[in-house]
């Protein structure tokens, strides 16, 4: 299995949850007896206006993960099934909650969201956004998996109940993952261990030992893009790229920003209006880098063939 690792820049201003912490008015909508307290015990839970600042708060011990979506929209309903599906095979590591946004006009203000399914991320009371529309579940795993690594970077270990949930159609806990190669395991784990460079370290001798090995390829890719963004102050880098529109290594920044905070197309847009804008040394290093973020998504998403057809307009 690949994982696409985010780091603790993906946690800074994504949303402004400022109006979510005042006291919700009693009486409104999702206040009444039916809806139910987001308050960290079960693993499946309905959030409301009135019960979103229990999931910010209980995101300070075990990850949060939120889908917005609306009855009135059955394929966003038939992911919500979906992801709890996939919440049940993660037995408690994280837990899901679903928003109603019909009933919670309070939350979707604070998300300023204007299309449904949409989900996000918390850890340690921040947000982070993961993706707009369905996903299939291969791509929703990879990315639990990101939300998962950044939560232990974090020290967010705990977990949340599984009894009691009612069950749902699809592959239940039995269904376990193959375990990953020795070496995939080991950079992992050296991931939700804060150790970049051990990950490092595991995937270059993953690739020693078989070059054609993809996952270990787009693991030290990602461990990279990592390694490259700690501790990055993301306003100042975007600052800097907006006063300087040709500076490579700027834009570079900003695009592995937006990689890592979930959006791709945003970061490829950025790197391929810089091959366009540069020539020589520093086209040819805005070309190579994006190259590279397409091996940190994956050859098989859509978003990089689109990319890759856009970069050889830019180029040629």
């Amino acid at each position: 299995m690949s994982h696409q690792p985010f780091t603790a820049a993906a946690l800074r201003g994504a949303v402004d949850l400022s109006s979510l912490k005042r006291p919700a008015p009693q009486g409104g909508p999702g206040s009444g007896a039916d809806s139910t307290s987001a308050d960290g015990a079960s693993l499946v839970v309905e959030g409301t206006d009135a019960s979103i600042r229990d999931v910010l708060a209980a995101s300070a011990t075990h990850p949060v993960v939120m889908v917005l979506w609306s009855p009135r929209l059955q394929e966003s309903a038939d992911f919500v099934s979906t992801f709890g599906a996939i919440a049940r095979r993660y037995a408690g590591r994280f837990q899901l909650v679903t928003v109603d946004v019909d009933a919670n006009p309070t939350i979707l203000q604070a998300f300023q969201v204007q299309a449904v399914p949409v989900s996000f991320a918390f850890v340690q009371g921040q947000p982070v956004p993961l993706f707009e529309g369905v996903q299939p579940e291969e791509q929703v795993t990879v990315v639990i998996d990101q939300v998962l690594a950044l939560a232990a970077q974090h020290g967010v270990t705990g977990t949340v109940a599984v009894d009691g949930d009612q069950p749902t159609d699809g592959p239940g806990e039995g269904d376990e993952e193959p375990p990953l190669p020795p070496l995939h395991q080991q950079a992992f784990d050296a991931i939700e261990a804060g150790d970049l460079e051990g990950a490092a370290a595991a995937y270059r001798e993953a690739l020693l030992q078989s070059p054609a090995d993809a996952d270990a390829k787009i693991g030290l890719a990602q461990v990279g893009l990592m390694q490259r963004t700690q501790d990055v102050d993301l306003q100042a880098a975007r600052a800097a790229a907006a006063a300087a529109p040709t500076d490579v290594d700027a834009q570079i920044l900003v695009a592995d920003l937006d990689l890592l905070g979930g959006h791709v197309e945003d970061a490829f847009v950025r790197l391929i209006d810089t091959v366009r804008v540069t020539a020589d040394a520093d086209r040819n290093k805005a070309r190579e880098h994006l190259v590279e973020l397409f091996e940190v998504v994956g050859s098989a998403d859509e978003r990089v063939a689109k990319a890759r057809k856009s970069l050889m307009s830019a180029l040629f």
